[in-house]
């Protein structure tokens, strides 16, 4: 085989720097080497790479040809090489993050994961979607190694967390339903939103729900956002839904904020990364949390600058 590291090496370097004495300084070897060496790579080539007739040898129409799969090949080397030097330092051979799906507009966590990819490019990683309950129980199984979900009362002994962002929740209700017509006449208070049906995300198998959300006598329950925004955009009950998948609509006017008299109408969560003390994150999962927490306070300090609290 003709090509090798080594010689992908030289031969970049000849063609970058100019010269072969210019390369031979750059990879820290003599002219002499690097001459040999390409001379080599040509003969088993059988092509002339370098036309030598001028004061510095400059690449021949083949080379030019060889030059941009070389670079890939040297880059895929090295992240190769890399990669292997991080798995020896502790990095996972994947990562998988199981997050809430009312997060997927919220949380920043698709912008941590842009620049973990710039510093593990070769890291399998797998996004799960589930339900709170659910992403937890993930968690504990063993099936996801992190987990972003609202903040709750009371953890595991066996867990930790970072407190990574904030998101609210809207009550919302469509522009049809009961509730709209009373909201001309009359203040909505705690009390008719318990006697109207409730649509709850919720997990799949399991009868925890969040009592500071579920608060409805009559609730209907899905696992998926999405689901849950169709039934309230049929009118089939009211809800609290994340500020990122409602705001258009209430600007459309397809939904309608409901407006409540003696309590809030927006819940504000902080959104927490945790993990398993037992099965702590490695590299992967560490660099992750960092830039998740860096992301943080790159937006508490912009809305402290604008004067947003």
């Amino acid at each position: 085989m003709a090509f090798d590291l080594d010689n992908l090496r030289v031969f970049l370097a000849a063609v970058d720097h100019g010269s072969f004495s210019a390369a031979a300084r750059a990879l820290g070897r003599v002219p002499s080497a690097v001459s040999m060496a390409i001379a080599n790579l040509e003969a088993e080539l059988d092509l002339q790479l370098f036309d030598r007739q001028g004061r510095e040898p400059r690449p021949t129409a083949h080379a030019a040809v060889l030059l941009p799969q070389a670079r890939l090949l040297v880059e895929q080397l090295q992240r190769l090489n890399g990669h292997a030097l991080e798995l020896n330092r502790g990095l996972e051979t994947s990562l998988t993050i199981a997050l809430v799906p009312e997060l997927l507009a919220a949380a920043p966590w698709s912008e941590a994961l842009r620049r973990l990819a710039l510093d593990y490019p070769l890291l399998k990683v797998e996004v799960l979607t589930a339900p709170q309950a659910d992403a937890l129980a993930m968690l504990q199984s063993g099936r996801a190694d992190l987990a972003l979900v609202y903040e709750r009362y009371g953890r595991q002994t066996d867990e930790a967390f970072e407190e990574v962002a904030e998101e609210r929740l809207v009550a919302v209700v469509a522009p049809g339903h009961p509730l709209c017509e009373r909201m001309g006449r009359e203040a909505i208070r705690d009390e008719d939103l318990l006697a109207e049906r409730q649509v709850l995300i919720a997990g799949r198998d399991t009868e925890y729900v969040d009592k500071r959300i579920a608060i409805a006598r009559l609730q209907w329950r899905t696992d998926n956002p999405a689901a849950a925004l169709a039934l309230v955009k049929a009118g089939l009950g009211w809800a609290w839904l994340p500020s990122g998948l409602v705001r258009e609509l209430l600007e459309h006017g397809d939904l309608v904020e409901i407006p409540t008299a003696n309590f809030t109408n927006v819940l504000r969560f902080f959104v927490d990364i945790i993990w398993n003390n037992q099965r702590p994150p490695g590299l992967a999962g560490q660099r992750f949390i960092a830039l998740m927490e860096a992301l943080r306070d790159d937006e508490k300090n912009a809305r402290s600058s604008s004067g947003h609290g």
